[in-house]
């Protein structure tokens, strides 16, 4: 099982700190995983966040404060060159008169912050799923702009941010769909990610984020795990990558069906993923209406409702197949 918990603070404070202290222990030994002197130095992430996302460093500097100043926590809470992670994960637009951002977050339950936060740390009511407690893998403003991302399928890693604190800064500081992919276009980040962002007007884009190449804006309404092609082949068959993508592409482009019944398709193969023993089993489905600022976590049998600026607070209790919390 897996408790899903949603907390809203607008600066942040005790509850907040209170999070990070429960998975601080569990962060930690990851981050040192690969030793102290493999992570890059505090001086180096705090020139990094105040190069590319300097608006951020103010909410940077009271988390770090918040929680203690210690060095190796300001080193992890800057995102800068993380250790490497992979999820698999699906993500679609669907246009029309209302758009909307569906997506399956697939991850070992166990590696799951499973915290919905809802903050106001720079004037703006952000929703999302944590990561790290402080980056997002999912989330919305309330200007009407969904963002979330899924494992672009390289297996390069290179300098530049983990890609959840890109996210939390394009949801902080952008209002449209074309102020975050500028946003996207400028920050380096260390792995190769997709982001898929839509705003309340139905713009839509998804980019291809890669430490070693030039960042490509695409109009493609889909994300699965690959970019361009399929690079990482072991990889594409293990989370059948293709198959999600070629699945979506369909029901966007041959069924005129209603909303309801896409994001149902999310809860059913192949979109979803019983593969936990192997880290990629489905954690939640996030369904994002940017146009009302309405937000659903879902699960089988399952919905939970949030607005962005008025959230739900409270927790869910998630049970999965036998095993899956060993992934």
């Amino acid at each position: 099982m897996l408790t899903f918990q949603s907390v809203s603070e607008a600066k942040p404070g005790d509850r907040w700190r209170a999070l990070f202290e429960a998975y601080w222990p569990a962060y930690e030994r990851w981050f040192l995983s690969e030793g102290v002197e493999a992570r890059q130095t505090y001086l180096a992430g705090y020139r990094a966040l105040k190069k590319h996302m300097p608006e951020l460093v103010p909410t940077y500097d009271k988390l770090v404060e918040l929680v203690g100043g210690g060095d190796v926590a300001a080193r992890f809470l800057s995102f800068y060159c993380p250790p490497p992670y992979l999820s698999g994960c699906s993500q679609a637009v669907k246009a029309g008169d209302e758009p909307l951002l569906v997506r399956n977050y697939d991850y070992p339950p166990a590696l799951s912050d499973a915290v919905i936060l809802n903050s106001r740390w720079n004037d703006r009511w952000v929703t999302g799923m944590t990561d790290g407690l402080f980056g997002l893998v999912d989330g919305m403003n309330e200007a009407g702009l969904a963002v979330s991302l899924t494992f672009g399928g390289r297996t390069i890693v290179g300098d530049g941010f983990g890609v959840p604190i890109i996210i939390r800064y394009v949801l902080e500081f952008c209002r449209t769909t074309q102020e975050a992919v500028r946003a996207l276009k400028r920050i380096p980040c260390h792995m190769a990610y997709n982001v898929t962002v839509v705003d309340k007007n139905g713009r839509y884009n998804t980019v291809y984020m890669s430490p070693d190449r030039g960042t490509s804006v695409t109009d493609q309404p889909v994300a699965t795990n690959h970019q361009e092609q399929v690079e990482w082949h072991r990889h594409a068959r293990a989370t059948a990558t293709v198959e999600r993508e070629r699945f979506l592409l369909q029901r966007l482009t041959l069924h005129d069906e209603p909303a309801d019944r896409f994001i149902a398709a999310f809860q059913k193969p192949p979109l979803y993923s019983l593969a936990y023993d192997r880290g990629f089993g489905t954690l939640y489905t996030a369904v994002y209406w940017p146009a009302r600022g309405a937000i659903e976590y879902r699960w089988p049998g399952e919905v939970w409702d949030h607005e962005v600026t008025n959230p739900s607070i409270g927790t869910r209790t998630i049970k999965f197949p036998a095993g899956a919390m060993l992934a």
